[in-house]
């Protein structure tokens, strides 16, 4: 009579009826037909009757195999690499259970030395690799916790590997193994990396970013931060962040960080000092804009515009001309007096120039015949004008009918039933922009002239 409930429960029910040999037949035989399961039974067979050195030569033939690239692992290879790899892993981390710990870190760290060498060899484009590494590295640290090797040598081997390895798999090592490392190997982890730190020369000015990223320097910088937060030591956080102040972009995050630490005259003398320090090279907006906002809470409103006009004269955008509106004072109308003066200069149009920035400027703010002005003069980019023709239907029907009738020959032209549907959607706006007749001999004309195009021509019917 067969049981009730799900068929799972009815097969548990079954296999709990038969004896523990009947069991074992029934599994050698699954296994005899499946080589993924009998590798997992054989190796578990292996490690639970064999001493640490079988133990340990076995795992690491296994490890060497399942590992090999010698002839290349392509896209479609890659995963079932991985999944051999991550068989093994499972492998090494069940030896964390059987308490032996040491066995286990020791060959972790092989698995993880074996996997960086096989990157270059296969495929990756999925991110195998990087998934493996983490799950070695997560059973180094379970395994360390388990079996505590000497702190100040772990210190050092993680310190080692921190800063030799290519993949960030350690990255932040200090912090991962704190409660392995204990106090004895903070104190070593600390003391290499102020060494190492020590000799790195201060980058400061724009010849500074010439060295380029060093990323040593990023993980030893990182490193000692944590340390120093760990202490409470500000003024430290600080002074590591200001070895490195090469370009603006240091300069704003050291600014930030002033500022969220509740430092708002350093954060203000820093994001001061990289603007004065920059200001022959193209203006960093974000920290033109940063600066001004503490200028303005400081009651600095006169040198918060003036922070922003120098930015904004080298170079213009709406951010900035948002800014330096609100401020009031002339410098909207000085801003758009200083674009128009701009677009009277060799000007395409482009997205981002001037003249399409003051074409978007003045569409903003409903200036829609100085807009169109703009656009007669200069020109703007589709998107802003088709923009500004959507917004002044009602005031500029003839320009936005215009606007609309040069994108549809262009979507035409272009083809494509994405296109097609686009121009149908802008020809049926139009048809609101004039009477009946008008309409309809638009749709006539443009019928001839596309009449090959039956895609287009059945959204016209």
């Amino acid at each position: 009579m067969l049981s009730g409930g799900s068929p799972l429960q009815r097969i548990r029910d079954h296999l709990g009826a038969k004896s523990a040999g009947e069991l074992a037949d029934m599994i050698v035989e699954l296994a005899e037909r499946d080589m993924g399961l009998f590798r997992k039974l054989d190796m578990a067979a292996a490690m639970a009757e064999g001493d640490d050195d079988s133990v340990r030569q076995r795992l690491r033939r296994a490890i060497d195999e399942a590992t090999s690239a010698e002839d290349y692992v392509d896209y479609y290879g890659a995963a079932g690499w991985a999944a051999d790899v991550e068989e093994v892993l499972d492998s090494v981390a069940s030896l964390i259970q059987e308490g032996r710990g040491a066995l286990a870190r020791e060959l972790a760290e092989r698995a993880l030395d074996r996997i960086a060498d096989a990157i270059e060899s296969l495929d990756d484009s999925d991110g195998h690799c990087g998934a493996l590494l983490s799950q070695a590295r997560d059973i180094h640290l379970d395994a360390c916790r388990v079996a505590p090797p000497d702190p100040v040598e772990l210190a050092s081997e993680l310190f080692e590997r921190e800063l030799g390895e290519d993949y960030d798999t350690f990255f932040g090592a200090a912090q991962v193994y704190a409660d392995v490392l204990g106090e004895a190997g903070l104190a070593e982890y600390r003391r290499l990396a102020s060494e190492a730190w020590d000799k790195q020369p201060p980058r400061n000015g724009p010849r500074g970013a010439e060295a380029g990223f060093d990323s040593d320097r990023f993980v030893l910088e990182r490193t000692l931060d944590f340390f120093a937060e760990r202490d409470g030591d500000l003024e430290a956080r600080i002074a590591l962040r200001a070895k490195d102040l090469s370009s603006t972009y240091r300069y704003l995050m050291l600014a930030a960080f002033c500022l969220e630490q509740g430092q708002e005259a350093e954060a203000l003398r820093y994001a001061e000092e990289g603007l004065w320090l920059f200001e022959d090279d193209r203006p960093d907006e974000r920290l033109a804009v940063f600066a001004a906002e503490l200028m303005v809470q400081a009651g600095r409103e006169r040198d918060a515009g003036d922070c922003l006009w120098r930015a904004f004269a080298k170079a213009p955008s709406h951010e900035l001309y948002r800014r330096l509106a609100a401020l009031g004072g002339g410098l909207r109308e000085k801003a758009l007096t200083h674009l128009e003066a701009r677009t009277a200069e060799a000007d395409t149009g482009w997205w981002g120039s001037p003249s399409s920035l003051l074409v978007v400027i003045l569409t903003e703010e409903g200036l829609f015949a100085d807009a169109w002005a703009a656009v007669r003069r200069q020109g703007a980019s589709t998107r802003d004008k088709l923009d500004l023709a959507k917004a002044s239907e009602a005031t500029h029907p003839c320009e936005a009918l215009a606007a609309y009738a040069e994108q549809v020959e262009t979507l035409a032209n272009t083809g494509g039933n994405g296109n097609y549907g686009e121009a149908a959607a802008l020809i049926t706006r139009m048809a609101g922009l004039r009477d009946e007749s008008e309409q309809a001999a638009y749709l006539s004309d443009l019928k001839e002239r596309h009449r090959r195009k039956r895609n287009f021509m059945k959204l016209l019917g």
